[in-house]
């Protein structure tokens, strides 16, 4: 959404290491076991993949989502972007309840082709579960069952939940409640990223 919006590319690890994953890279065949296991993929590999996808995409703007997921892996990012003499302006961090998490996880399909992510509950999607922008089919992930999320879920509130306060102390932190409907917190992200565009 934001992409169209913006024409800002957007992209995550989780979306780097599908890609190398589905084209059969040995770091996609090295990595795709510890992702479906739940388990986070080196600090050391994430950011590689990350600095590469910089240089190559992120010259006129870039969101994350998702990333970093670790202090190490935010020291990294800014030690990135300083190379690159880029800035980070905004650290968007959407409050969202375990069982929002939950309910939304249960029900998630993504395109296996361009990663468009809608619920199956979607009434779109829900007899036709087919991609409206490359045709792809709509299917779960495998890292989406209940065992899965659980060690994801221990991994954020030991790993990613101390960034808050790392990016509240450079002031570039935004707190948005995200267990409402999705149009509304987007209009929310639309809001601050239009702010950072016109400052």
């Amino acid at each position: 959404m934001i992409t169209r919006q913006f024409g800002i590319p957007v992209t995550s690890p989780g979306a780097i290491l599908r890609r190398e994953s589905d084209l059969g890279t040995p770091l996609g065949l090295e990595t795709a076991e510890t992702t479906q296991h739940g388990g986070l993929v080196s600090d050391k590999i994430i950011v590689q993949l990350i600095e590469d996808w910089l240089r190559l995409h992120g010259a006129s703007g870039f969101v994350f989502d998702g990333f970093p997921r670790t202090l190490p892996q935010a020291e990294s990012l800014l030690s990135i972007l300083k190379r690159l003499h880029t800035a980070l302006d905004l650290a968007i961090w959407l409050e969202v309840s375990e069982q929002t998490v939950r309910d939304r996880i249960s029900g998630r399909l993504q395109c296996g082709g361009c990663g468009f992510t809608t619920s199956a509950s979607s009434a779109k999607f829900a007899e036709r579960p087919i991609c409206p922008y490359c045709d792809g089919p709509l299917v779960r992930r495998t890292d989406d069952e209940a065992e899965v999320l659980q060690t994801r879920l221990q991994e954020f509130n030991t790993k990613t939940q101390p960034l808050a306060n790392f990016y509240e102390k450079m002031s570039i932190l935004h707190r948005i409640d995200g267990n409402r409907d999705r149009d509304v917190v987007f209009g929310d992200i639309s809001q601050l990223i239009e702010q950072k565009a016109t400052a």
